[in-house]
């Protein structure tokens, strides 16, 4: 599945996005520095209801939203592991509770860290910039 987009028409993908990926959980986001990987998640987190502000996880490591769907509370976990070491690292700081939590999505941002850890079905997601400014969203 392929995606192009610009600034504009990120609300629209995201509901795109949605429709196709409606049953996944769990998402790796690649792509440089300056991609738009987490304004790709902020766009996401609109398209499903959540009311909570939302910002990079790169110093927090894992930002957690709230919304809610058919009337049950649910969350989505955006994660930035850019800054963690290695596989333990990510452990200790709660990154393997998001992967295997109920009712829950995440979104993972420099995820080779814990590759030994995504469930089968990971969605793989790159994201990179068009010469033309537009963004390309490839899922693999």
């Amino acid at each position: 599945m392929e995606w192009i987009f610009s600034q504009e028409e990120l609300p629209a993908t995201a509901e795109s996005f949605w429709q196709h990926y409606k049953e996944q959980r769990i998402f790796t986001l690649e792509g440089p520095m300056g991609a738009g990987k987490t304004t790709f998640v902020k766009a996401l987190c609109a398209a499903r209801g959540v009311e909570d502000a939302t910002a990079s996880p790169t110093f927090s490591i894992i930002n957690e939203y709230a919304f809610t769907e058919d009337g049950q509370q649910h969350s989505i976990y955006h994660l930035d592991l850019y800054r963690l070491k290695d596989e333990e690292e990510a452990i200790a700081a709660g990154v393997e509770d998001t992967l295997y939590r109920d009712h829950a999505i995440s979104f993972i941002e420099w995820p080779d860290i814990i590759s030994d850890l995504l469930p089968t079905d990971t969605v793989r997601l790159q994201l990179s910039v068009l010469p033309d400014k537009k963004r390309v969203l490839r899922a693999g």
